[in-house]
């Protein structure tokens, strides 16, 4: 026996693609309690976006051609480079910078 084939197109279509409002900023400027920094190597970056879909607070910006990361938001937890497969994140001390 076949099984019912079911046209769920118009349920696909009626999501929202987008947020419904606008959102702000959800955490205020923590780069001062920071000892270590990630540093991308955009040589080794291959763009996998691994470092951004893991960051916590949400300082990896991946509009541009190369991976940045806004260092007022990023509170240099590492766990960027923990997830980055290639190497291409380090940690340098924020003194060195």
């Amino acid at each position: 026996m076949e099984r019912p084939k079911a046209d769920l197109s118009y349920v696909v279509e009626a999501l929202p693609l987008g947020p419904a409002f606008e959102t702000g900023q959800l955490h205020d400027v923590s780069s001062g309690m920071r000892t270590f920094r990630p540093v991308i190597d955009t040589e080794k970056c291959v763009k996998c976006l691994r470092c951004f879909l893991v960051c916590p607070d949400g300082a990896i910006d991946k509009s541009g051609e190369t991976l940045e990361i806004d260092y007022d938001y990023c509170k240099g937890c590492g766990v960027c480079r923990r997830a980055c497969k290639p190497g291409a994140i380090s940690m340098v001390k924020e003194a060195e910078v």
